[in-house]
């Protein structure tokens, strides 16, 4: 499952990341000022973006693709995403921090994204990951 889960969030991640540079998607920006402007908006009119988070989509969904290739690289995958969005949801909830300093919006319906993420890619890499090891 844990392979699955790596392959699916690679694709969803992809997708996003590619959507996110179709400017028909992009509502006009709220939030604080970014150095990166370009790609800035809300996608869906929901969650804010930018080029540097569309990159970094893209990035994690190549990731996600190549760890689902093996059961080892697939729980690092889950486990590496479970960390790295729970700081994003954190980052997102202070003020200076919540543009990872002028590179990427990670405010508004960001944060609540982050951390459900955060819990979903946890939920694999440490939970379903054990179940998945036992049965190798």
């Amino acid at each position: 499952m844990v392979r699955q889960f790596a392959r699916i969030a690679g694709i969803i991640y992809l997708l996003v990341g590619l959507v996110g540079f179709i400017p028909g998607l992009l509502s006009p920006p709220t939030g604080p000022d970014l150095a990166v402007d370009a790609f800035h908006g809300r996608l869906l009119g929901l969650f804010p973006v930018n080029l540097v988070h569309n990159l970094v989509h893209l990035a994690i969904g190549l990731w996600g693709l190549s760890a689902a290739r093996s059961l080892d690289a697939s729980v690092g995958f889950a486990r590496g995403l479970a960390v790295l969005y729970a700081l994003l949801g954190v980052m997102g909830l202070i003020p200076g921090l919540n543009t990872m300093f002028g590179l990427a919006p990670l405010h508004g319906n960001d944060v609540w994204l982050h951390f459900g993420t955060a819990l979903i890619a946890a939920y694999f890499g440490w939970g379903v990951a054990r179940t998945d090891a036992t049965r190798t």
